[in-house]
């Protein structure tokens, strides 16, 4: 049968192939489905396009689940197909083309004699492929044609000869390649002309619901959100889900080994190794087994790793035979996950030692290249802590343990650096370390150990100018933060003035690159000015603070110091732009999907006084309940009095001035003694004793009052008054500064002391003015407390008909009209939201209504648990609830459901 023409003179099939040996059956036969095979429609659907373009790609990595995929939707056609999977062995065009001839017939499709037979098993006759083409191009229906296991065929002449026989046969051909790399056809002319099929990795990795369901085939339930799990380490590879499904089929807790089992001890294992690595050169494994180091690398980082240059073909060529080698773009490449933590444990076992050294090499090139995350990650891995701790210091990068979304990254990383690395980079981070988890005693040790190594010239690690300039400005930061935390305005200035001259000595690049490190400065010394009561010099830091780019990495120092700046109006009365700029700093955080408790949440404690002061009790007990959450490394000086304030109003509110005392008296742990903390707890003290019928003992605790706290100034006036003293009271009120300074919060208060000193002087008319002047200041900014807090004097008033229309309306709850009976709390409207809940937020609630778990709405939702958590700490806060009933019953109420 060898010696047969190709004139077709052999009118029956031949039995062999050129060089004599007999077909084999198996190659011609459709691969047979195991009966866990799971049939996915969507990529059913996508491959019926098959039948409407000349040509078809089916193009993954070895066990992609690509030839089942194609034998599956073959075996479902009304059509006959040819399937014909090649041979490595298969060297020549002739014994190409006489399998391929044989497939056609094979499947039923009558070829006529004329056509012919490759003779020679190296070479076939152009004449022969023309026939072949010719006889396709008439036929009425197309032949479709699958080649699997394509990636085995390498000599470029046949690529050349099928694409003649597709290009000519027009209509009449329907090839499909089933292959690990592309084929070497002009597949760009296919493309652009919209006659290419294509089916990649991507789109065959299976989804969390087809993996689900792929387990259950094998007695394996899984939820979705636990499959979740499993496609991402497998990069829902077919035959790592299918291996990992037979493995576990075998444990006595199967969902625990598929989330925990050691890829390296798996069937998982041996199947990379025997069909990726092994068929690799000895070139190519060792360096597959260097990068397994790497989440990712390019050939310059690779070569580094090998001592080679070869690393760029090598790379190129393991991407196009998807070799389990990933293409980032821009030269960039990583492993597929499951791969690389084989290969690492084989890099043990074949080069044991090696791996520290590997990541030391990739540390210091990726060091030079300007990647510090990456740096950090191999410098901590290679277990060298001097170079990683200089590595952030030299870097600038000191302030990112405090902010940003790495934060918590790099403080897990720098947790296992022992005691034995010793130098002022160490030192600092180990200060930085411990300040960032409140640790003052600790982090002060650290920080002046920093400081007298650095007293001299140079580093002793061998810095240069530059490092030591990012050195010494990186323990100005720290020192700030710990004047901060200290109550210590004075050493804060220093400490900033310090870091003014430092920033001289330090590129302006490197300063452009790390906005974070100024952002905190600045928030720092405002803070400590605020505790100071140097009101307009902390303004003008914070401010600065406030308006700064940086994204992510300046969100916290944006939100810390939006909310300095809301205390600051607070303070001064203007309870609307504290609520303003007390919200803007909860969105920082939020636009970026931090933690609410990586700040001091001052804003929520300035949410929560001016929530009392609108008489809003369950939403300011909201709001402290939240603040309780924040970071414990930031409750400084100015939170804990802000704290106090806003808990000893809310105690005096609800009528318990004993604990309100006690609240506003609790002890604030600071160096200097900050006027307006030290003023406003004794206008919290002398209002409780008003409230319990004391009014000399009220009017006694504020008698020095300083001329600078306005507020306790109008404390003062109300506390005489009560004593009897209005002549006293009003002297008070006519030395407050100009109205512009000072907010309703203030004047509110200011004006219904006058108006009662007037109506106890029988002054009806002006008493009648200045209530009707202080609704009107008030009603804007929903200001009711004053009005509760008056006494019975100004009920009369207000049930009279020119006061009854301005208070009636907004003034809730309130006294009842002529006497009438109070309305109950059901009777009254729910308070409106302070702020819109975002559209992830609705989401989120609306699957709270409808009973869901929190692992449920975060699988639903395709997001994380603690992206979950969030969301619902900032539905609870913005609704004022604690609980997931009452945020559905308050959500109910305000029509969100």
């Amino acid at each position: 049968m060898a010696g047969l023409e190709e004139n077709g003179s052999e009118p029956t099939a031949p039995r062999a192939d050129p060089q004599g040996d007999p077909f084999l059956r198996t190659r011609f036969a459709l691969p047979t489905r195991p009966g866990t095979f799971l049939r996915r429609e969507r990529l059913v659907r996508h491959l019926d396009h098959a039948l409407r373009t000349p040509l078809t790609m089916v193009n993954g990595a070895a066990g992609a689940g690509k030839t089942l995929l194609v034998a599956d939707w073959a075996a479902g056609q009304d059509r006959s197909v040819a399937w014909l999977t090649t041979d490595a062995a298969d060297q020549g065009c002739g014994t190409f083309w006489a399998y391929l001839l044989q497939a056609l017939r094979a499947s039923d499709v009558p070829l006529p004699a004329e056509i012919g037979f490759p003779a020679d098993a190296n070479r076939v006759d152009h004449t022969l492929l023309a026939r072949l083409a010719a006889d396709l191009s008439v036929r009425d229906r197309p032949m479709v044609v699958v080649l699997d296991e394509y990636d085995r065929v390498t000599d470029p002449e046949i690529a050349d000869q099928l694409e003649f026989v597709l290009h000519h046969a027009g209509r009449g051909m329907r090839l499909i390649f089933v292959t690990r790399t592309e084929p070497l056809l002009p597949l760009h002319r296919y493309r652009a002309a919209g006659d290419m099929t294509e089916i990649r990795d991507a789109e065959l990795a299976f989804t969390p619901e087809e993996a689900a369901a792929l387990l259950e085939l094998h007695g394996l339930r899984l939820s979705v959100h636990a499959a979740r799990g499993l496609v991402e380490r497998t990069r829902g590879w077919a035959a790592g889900l299918r291996l990992c499904a037979l493995a576990a089929q075998e444990r006595p807790d199967p969902e625990t080994y598929l989330k925990e089992f050691e890829a390296d001890r798996s069937t998982v294992a041996d199947f990379l190794l025997a069909e990726v690595l092994k068929r690799q050169t000895p070139q190519t494994q060792d360096l597959l087994l260097r990068v397994s180091v790497l989440e990712r690398f390019c050939p310059e980082l690779a070569n580094a790793l090998t001592d080679r240059s070869d690393a760029e073909a090598i790379l190129a060529g393991l991407h196009r035979e998807n070799a389990f080698v990933e293409h980032l773009g821009h030269a960039w490449y990583r492993l597929h996950p499951l791969f690389g933590e084989i290969l690492r444990a084989h890099l043990r076992v074949r080069l044991p030692g090696l791996e520290p050294e590997l990541h030391r090499r990739a540390a210091e090139w990726l060091r030079r290249s300007g990647s510090l995350a990456e740096t950090l990650g191999h410098g901590a891995a290679a277990g060298d802590w001097e170079f990683t701790a200089g590595a952030l210091v030299d870097d600038l990068a000191i302030g990112q343990l405090f902010t940003g979304l790495r934060s918590d990254d790099l403080a897990e990383l720098f947790s296992r650096m022992g005691p034995e690395a010793t130098s002022p980079a160490t030192e600092l981070v180990r200060a930085a370390r411990d300040l960032s988890r409140g640790d003052l005693d600790r982090g002060l040790t650290h920080l002046r150990h920093a400081e007298q190594s650095l007293a001299g010239e140079r580093m002793p690690t061998g810095g240069d100018s530059a490092g030591l300039a990012a050195a010494r400005l990186s323990c100005a930061l720290l020192e700030a933060l710990a004047a901060r935390l200290t109550g210590s305005p004075g050493r804060a200035e220093a400490a900033a003035e310090a870091a003014g001259k430092l920033q001289e000595e330090v590129s302006p690049q490197l300063l452009d690159k790390h906005p974070e490190l100024t952002a905190l400065l600045l928030t720092h010394l405002g803070s400590a000015r605020l505790w100071a009561g140097r009101f307009e010099d902390a303004r003008a830091a914070l401010t600065t603070v406030a308006g700064c780019s940086g994204g992510a990495s300046t969100a916290l120092p944006r939100e810390e110091s939006l909310g300095h700046l809301a205390l600051i109006d607070y303070l001064n009365g203007w309870l609307g732009r504290a609520e303003r700029k007390a919200l803007a700093a909860l969105g920082e955080t939020e636009r970026f999907s931090l933690p609410q408790a990586s700040g001091s949440g001052i804003g929520l404690l300035v949410l929560a006084a001016v929530a009392v002061d609108r008489n809003e009790l369950g939403q300011a007990q909201a709001h402290l309940d939240a603040a309780a959450d924040t970071h414990r490394a930031m409750r400084d000086p100015v939170r804990e009095a802000g704290r106090a304030i806003a808990t000893a109003r809310l105690l005096l509110a609800r009528g318990n001035p004993r604990a309100a005392i006690e609240a506003a008296e609790a002890a604030v742990a600071a160096d200097v003694v900050s006027p307006w903390a030290e003023a406003h707890t004794a206008l919290l003290a002398s209002a409780a004793h008003l409230a319990e019928g004391r009014p000399e003992a009220a009017a006694e605790l504020l008698q020095a009052v300083p001329d600078d706290q306005p507020a306790c100034a109008v404390g003062a006036a109300r506390a005489q008054l009560a004593a009897g003293n209005p002549g006293a009271a009003i002297d008070l009120l006519d030395r407050l500064p100009l109205k512009g300074r000072i907010g309703p919060g203030v004047t509110v208060r200011a004006s219904l002391v006058r108006a009662q000193a007037a109506d106890a002087a029988g002054d009806s008319a002006t008493s009648r003015r200045l209530v009707a002047q202080a609704l009107q200041e008030a009603r804007p900014e929903r200001l009711r407390r004053p009005f509760l807090e008056a006494g019975p004097w100004i009920r009369p008033l207000l049930g009279t008909v020119p006061l009854r229309g301005p208070a009636a309306d907004w003034l809730a709850p309130g006294p009842p009209p002529h006497g009438g009976p109070r309305p109950r709390p059901a009777d009254q409207p729910p308070a409106p939201l302070v702020e819109e809940l975002s559209g992830r937020e609705r989401e989120v609630l609306q699957r709270l209504a409808e009973m869901m778990s929190t692992e449920e709405i975060a699988a639903d939702l395709y997001v994380s648990v603690n992206t979950v958590k969030t969301h619902l700490k900032s539905v609870y806060r913005k609704l004022a609830v604690n609980r997931r009933h009452d945020a559905v019953r308050r959500a109910r109420e305000l029509r969100l459901l």
